[in-house]
This record gives structure tokens, C-alpha cells and sequence, in this order.
């Protein structure tokens, strides 16, 4: 009976492990997404300047 308990133990760490794995691997990918999102925003504030200086009478 006790062989059953240290199972259970072990399958419930190994099961956090994994989702501390993934929870890991999740938070770099949004970082990256973040730092892409950041990039375009830059992109077209500076965009939207270059256009507002080429448009006459403003």
C-alpha cells in the first residue's frame, strides 16, 4: 500500500514539473510577442510621423 502512495507522489510532481515546463515555455513566447508587438507599434508611430510631415498646409 505504501508503494501506491509514493506512485501517486511521484506522478503528482512529475505532473507539476511539466506544467511548470510549459508555464515557462508560455512566458517566453509572450515575452517575444511582446517585444514584436513593441517593434511594429515603433514602426508605425514613426510611419504615421513621416506621413504627417509629408502632407502640405499642416
Amino acid at each position: 500500500m505504501s508503494w501506491m502512495l509514493v506512485a501517486a507522489v511521484l506522478l503528482a510532481t512529475a505532473g507539476l514539473l511539466v506544467l511548470g515546463v510549459l508555464a515557462i515555455r508560455l512566458w517566453l513566447g509572450v515575452r517575444a510577442l511582446a517585444k514584436g508587438v513593441d517593434a511594429a507599434s515603433r514602426a508605425l508611430t514613426e510611419a504615421a510621423g513621416d506621413l504627417a510631415a509629408a502632407v502640405p498646409g499642416r
